[in-house]
């Protein structure tokens, strides 16, 4: 089951990013944490909003053998 909120030890493994990539997040105000006491925390939907914010990458089509060729011209 999902947790509504997460430390953020437990937000970097879920999302596979660093420490380091998290904090630059949040210093770019592109995810928003609240603190309870010394607690960083950041709520099951924010997380959710931010994955969806990044930059989602097309992967490129694959090219048989023969038109990678012609492009560079050997046929």
């Amino acid at each position: 089951m999902d947790r509504e909120v997460y430390r953020v030890k437990e937000f970097c493994q879920r999302y596979a990013i660093s420490r380091t990539s998290f904090y630059r997040e949040v210093w770019a105000e592109r995810l928003h944490i609240f603190k309870r006491g010394r607690t960083t925390l950041i709520t099951r939907d924010e997380a959710e909003r931010w994955l969806h914010s990044l930059a989602y990458i097309k992967p490129k089509e694959t090219m048989d053998k023969r038109s990678v060729m012609t492009e560079r011209g050997a046929y």
